[in-house]
């Protein structure tokens, strides 16, 4: 009782102070009070008409926002209480903070009702009323909300349209467009701002056509509500000041593209190549396949000329990767009528094809290893003079134990080199479906990489493959990698790894050296439903298998048992993962977004393999899961690894994998997001491991083995980058008896990362 007899009075203390400085007649704005839409009978307002409105009744009242629903008007505090000529440390936290009162005056009501009424015209209510009333605050007569009360008539609604109707090709086609439109119809509610996004429909289908200079004010509505009462009749026109040029249908002319060379010094010497998609002068000296630009052209000489073909053009050059600035520029030659015609001019730089990039980072696992990280890379982006990619990677890492069981000096460490080369065009058979509007990309991995565990082993791994890279539509991309070829050998292992092994076999056969020969397709689809990105889904799916094609090689040479490559066992499994994450933007037009997550997974050994190799299976924990735990501190099951095995970690891992989250986003200040989250799943074994008890994935405690956890988040966003710091709670551990089962001071977990988790 005295703790919150105490807010009562901090809360009265701050309300008073919001409007200490305030002048005589000055009254304080705190916001929208009631919001009332009346609608003659039973009929419901529109969304998003009445999103409308309250966006033009909306102004900002002093309200600094801590959490999701708590404001407090810290600024308007500092305004009224500190001392604005403060220097030093308090005058820099002045000049951050503080805020002025928004007095109402400033915000203007009666301006505001005028403004919704004529978004009421424009939305086809007319005779429809606003009005607003001042509600001052019974405790304090020098702070007051608005009210507002709108008042809707019927609607009027589109009677009939008359179209242009005249012989003109150009004519004829605007007609065709305007009649194939889903808002230009009979019985539509008048919309001033749907006619203006059929203007820039209709429009934008002419400049698709060969109308090059036609803009929206060429195209006129005109309205009439007097023929039929209640209802507004359309009609169509061009606007009589349309210019000459923008009545015009234009062809492709001639086509020039040059390529200027990357140094201002030299621009060295012009060389035309003709090409069937026009001439490209190149500044030589220059490294340039003849076929690359005219397969980024996508203009034909002859060809109604189309706005698409420039942005395909455009889109096409850039991701190629190799020019630096890129302009596209129509002139008109002809413009006789029935033969106008534009020639098209292309210019493009090159940019320097070689970079150097470096990246330094810190690591923090949940094995108690600690340690920087370096990443080295260098690329080339133009290497034999088609666009073609050729990057290096050097990284290297180096860890120490934490904790009283730090072992040695010398520590773990990592080094990794990796070479991969991408060509911007499929090297594969044409019968494989791809869109020509985007680039498609084929590259060749090959990698190698030494880990070392000084208290367990030293592991190698070597790894080559090739993959394709396409897409069948805008919001769809396929990846498929017809070869991989991993090969992990254990080069030394520690007595006490040796340990670990004999007690569960199972993970002892997930460790052993063997060749890893796997094949694999993922399909990502990322998309928003509307314009607005309001509702949106990410789905991918990704399907891989090993050892099936070397099994049967082998199976039909006549081998039998088991099956070796190089005197190495290679391993045989199927794999699948699929995640759906649909996020929703609660509020329109700002960052509070509700995203959610549904990830499961699944592996299994046959044939060859009796196991699933280790760096194949799966795990759960750590910032981009389940943030109540660490890295594998979970699973499978209710398994626990006895306290009597160090490092137990080495048996969390399984075949089976489920995950559910769910994340409320928000913004706080400027770059400052927080977050809400309940993050739930866990990992199964597919088969009985005597080891692991209660790792096996049941129905019967298939419930009870799932873990829960919650907690909040923040992030500083700033657009290329954003770094997150999320505080998970746990609510529910599966290895402990009942729910909600976790001591209050074991139940926390903090992860530092980069990038949203999902």
């Amino acid at each position: 009782m005295p703790l919150i007899a105490l807010a009562v009075m901090a809360l009265a203390a701050v309300s008073c102070s919001t409007t200490r400085r305030l002048g005589a007649g000055e009254t304080r704005y705190t916001g929208v009070g009631k919001f009332n839409v009346e609608t003659p009978g039973d009929e419901k307002a529109p969304i998003a008409l009445v999103d409308g409105l309250k966006e033009a009744a909306n102004c900002d009242a002093n309200d600094y926002v801590v959490a999701p629903f708590i404001k407090i008007p810290l600024g308007l505090w500092v305004y009224n209480n500190w001392n604005d000529s403060a220097g030093g440390l308090k005058g820099w936290l002045y000049n951050k903070l503080v805020k002025a009162p928004v007095l109402i005056s400033e915000v203007r009501p009666e301006m505001r009702v005028k403004l919704m009424e004529q978004i009421l015209d424009n939305n086809g209510y007319f005779g429809s009323t606003a009005t607003y009333d001042i509600r001052y605050s019974k405790t304090n007569h020098k702070k007051a909300g608005v009210d507002y009360e709108i008042r809707l008539t019927n609607p009027y609604r589109i009677d009939s349209i008359i179209y242009l109707d005249k012989p003109e090709p150009m004519a004829r086609f605007v007609d065709s467009v305007a009649k194939k439109s889903p808002y230009l119809q009979k019985g539509e509610v008048f919309c001033v701002d749907s006619l203006a996004s059929e203007r820039i429909r209709i429009v934008n289908a002419m400049r698709n056509r060969g109308y090059y200079y036609f803009r929206p004010e060429y195209i006129e509505f005109l309205a009439d509500s007097l023929i039929t009462p209640g209802n507004v009749a359309i009609k169509l026109t061009i606007a009589a000041n349309t210019p000459k040029m923008a009545r015009q249908q234009y062809r492709t002319g001639n086509i020039y593209t040059t390529i200027l060379r990357d140094s201002q010094s030299d621009p060295g010497t012009p060389d035309t190549i003709p090409t069937k998609r026009g001439d490209v002068i190149v500044m030589r000296p220059a490294r340039l396949r003849k076929n690359l630009i005219p397969s980024c052209v996508t203009f034909r000489e002859g060809k109604i000329f189309s706005v698409r073909d420039m942005n395909r053009t455009q889109t096409r050059l850039s991701r190629l990767g190799i020019f630096g600035n890129i302009q596209i520029q129509p002139v008109p030659v002809d413009t006789t009528s029935g033969n106008a015609t534009l020639d098209v001019y292309t210019t493009c730089q090159f940019d320097q094809p070689i970079e150097a990039s470096i990246e330094v980072n810190a690591t923090s696992k949940s094995n108690s290893y600690l340690g920087p990280g370096l990443i080295l890379g260098l690329s080339h982006n133009n290497l034999f003079g088609g666009g073609e990619r050729l990057g290096l990677q050097l990284t290297a890492a180096y860890e120490w134990q934490t904790g009283r069981n730090r072992g040695s000096v010398f520590n773990s460490y990592e080094f990794g080199l990796n070479a991969s080369l991408a060509f911007p065009r499929m090297l594969a058979p044409s019968f494989i479906k791809r869109t020509n509007r985007e680039l498609n990309w084929t590259t060749i991995n090959l990698g190698a990489s030494i880990l070392n565990r000084p208290h367990f082993f030293k592991l190698a791994e070597f790894n080559t493959g090739i993959t394709y890279e396409w897409k069948a539509s805008r919001n769809s991309v396929n990846q498929f990698t017809p070869f991989k070829l991993s090969y992990n050998k254990l080069i030394s292992t520690t007595h006490e790894f040796d340990s670990i092994m004999s007690q569960n076999p199972a993970v002892a056969l997930s460790f052993q050296n063997q060749f890893i020969p796997q094949m694999s397709y993922t399909y990502t689809l990322d998309k928003f439903f509307e314009r607005e990105r309001i509702n949106g889904i990410n789905f991918s799916v990704t399907v891989t298998e090993a050892g099936n094609i070397f099994n049967g090689i082998w199976s039909a040479c006549g081998v039998k048992g088991e099956k070796k490559l190089f005197g190495t066992p290679f391993s045989q499994f199927v794999k699948g993962q699929a995640q759906l994450v649909y996020s929703r933007r609660l509020i329109k037009a700002t960052d509070h977004w509700l995203v959610s997550r549904v990830l499961i997974g699944a592996a299994h050994a046959y044939g060859n393999s009796r196991e699933v190799p280790y760096s194949e299976q799966f795990y759960i924990g750590g910032a981009n899961s389940i943030r109540a735990f660490t890295v594998r501190s979970i699973g499978p099951g209710s398994y626990r690894a006895p306290e009597s095995v160090k490092d137990g970690y080495f048996d969390q891992t399984g075949t089976f994998k489920l995950e559910l989250n769910t994340e409320y986003r928000f913004p706080i200040v400027s770059v400052l997001h927080g977050a809400v989250f309940l993050d739930a799943g866990n990992i199964w074994l597919l088969k009985n491991d005597p080891m692991r008890p209660g790792g096996q994935l049941q129905g019967a405690t298939f419930l009870k083995d799932i873990a829960l956890g919650t907690g909040v988040g923040l992030r500083v966003d700033i657009g290329m980058m954003v770094i997150r710091g999320d505080l998970g709670y746990g609510l529910h551990a599966p290895y402990k008896p009942g729910y909600f089962n976790i001591p209050f001071k074991d139940a926390f977990a903090f992860h530092l990362a980069i990038g949203y988790p999902f």
